[in-house]
């Protein structure tokens, strides 16, 4: 297994902290291990400190009052995750849990929040982080109000086409029935249309391998549904 230094060398929220900085984040952080289908928070419970994922994958979702589970995000590894409310020292706004089998490092908050105190590099870090999650749900908020099924699958395949620098076919990261759950739909509509887009010729599935054959038809789903 390889060590925590090596881990979080590549999250972008540790990078560029010169050498000092940096031992001192690896000091605090502690690995913890999670098996499929265990909790590690629930929305309510009091922030102590947040995690990025070594191993394995985690789910982080809301329920509604009717019961219904709405997929907020899917992180693998390098991804942080729990840290929204590490700075108001709040409640969790969601719950996670582990998908797979899962290799965790954890930050404590207290001990997180006073290195921040003294290192600026590490606040602009989690400032860059914190932005870049409003953003996402910003565009989940928009999509599930906004778009119909179809729209938001192709804004999906084009968000994650683009994570993979614009080329080869995209390895969906996540199950139909968890997809359906980001895009607030059932694993049957999903099916639908997949076939759909395949018909039309904007896709080529291959199971969680989907080639983007016509970009700019794929495009024009998602901005105009």
């Amino acid at each position: 297994m390889k060590s925590i230094a090596e881990t979080i060398s590549s999250v972008p929220l540790f990078q560029g902290l010169d050498p000092d900085n940096f031992r001192e984040i690896i000091a605090i952080g502690e690995r913890k291990t999670v098996q499929k289908g265990e909790i590690i928070f629930t929305e309510g419970d009091l922030c102590n400190g947040f995690y990025v994922v070594e191993s394995g994958k985690i789910k982080v979702f809301k329920i509604s009052f009717n019961g219904k589970e709405q997929i907020l995000h899917i992180y693998g590894h390098g991804k942080p995750f729990g840290e929204v409310p590490v700075f108001t020292g709040r409640s969790f706004p969601a719950s996670s849990v582990a998908v797979t089998n899962a290799s965790l490092i954890f930050f404590p908050r207290k001990r997180f929040v006073d290195l921040i105190s003294t290192h600026p590099g590490l606040a602009l870090n989690m400032l860059a982080v914190l932005s870049m999650r409003l953003k996402e749900f910003t565009v989940m908020v928009e999509n599930l109000a906004l778009k119909e099924v179809p729209a938001r699958l192709a804004s999906y395949l084009r968000a994650a086409f683009r994570e993979q620098d614009n080329s080869g076919p995209v390895n969906l990261p996540v199950s139909k029935t968890q997809l359906a759950g980001i895009l607030g739909t059932t694993p049957e509509t999903i099916s639908r249309v997949l076939a759909r887009l395949t018909n039309e010729g904007l896709i080529k599935v291959d199971n969680r391998l989907i080639t983007i054959i016509d970009p700019d038809g794929v495009a024009a789903i998602a901005e105009e549904g």
